[in-house]
């Protein structure tokens, strides 16, 4: 069951119970000015049980509005609540990718590490830009590049007269 459905239960709860706390009070006062029939009510015109004091009443409506507090509590934080668990698994996947982007980097070399990590940045990076920033020579670059190719990790198309180099897989 969800917060929202034990929210509306619990104020339905509460008016119910709010509604035969206050019937039973009414009926209480009635009932004690029909049967009074003690001398003071003969001598001064009014009966002292009448000044009863309310203190059931008052901690029966505390308790009620405790629980509507909490049935409306519950009925918003429905709402929070499924946010925040769509936050933490947004965090955790992109915490998942991570760590699997850093153990296929540990079996790379130093070269193909920064070869990688320049693709990710910039998926479809043209094989010059690549270059510059790896500051490879244009050979040992294309031979990092059929490497990883062969290993499956990146693939490379045709664009002009050089070729842009995408991740394969995706990380």
């Amino acid at each position: 069951m969800d917060n929202k459905k034990i929210g509306i239960i619990l104020i339905v709860i509460c008016l119910i119970l709010a509604f035969l706390i206050f019937a039973f009070d009414r009926q209480l006062s009635s009932q004690a000015e029909a049967s009074c029939s003690c001398e003071e009510m003969d001598e001064a015109g009014f009966c002292p049980h009448e000044d009863k004091i309310n203190w059931p009443t008052y901690v029966g409506i505390a308790l009620i509005s405790a629980m509507a507090a909490l049935g409306v509590y519950l009925i918003f934080f429905d709402k929070s609540q499924k946010e925040i668990i769509r936050t933490l698994e947004k965090q955790k996947h992109i915490q998942l990718e991570e760590e699997k982007f850093n153990i296929l980097l540990k079996g790379l070399t130093e070269e193909e590490k920064r070869v990688i990590n320049a693709i990710k940045e910039q998926d479809g990076i043209t094989q010059q830009t690549l270059r510059l920033r790896t500051d490879l020579h244009k050979s040992k670059l294309s031979i990092i590049l059929d490497g990883l190719e062969k290993k499956g990790l990146i693939t490379r198309q045709d664009k002009g007269k050089t070729k842009q180099v995408f991740l394969k897989i995706a990380l």
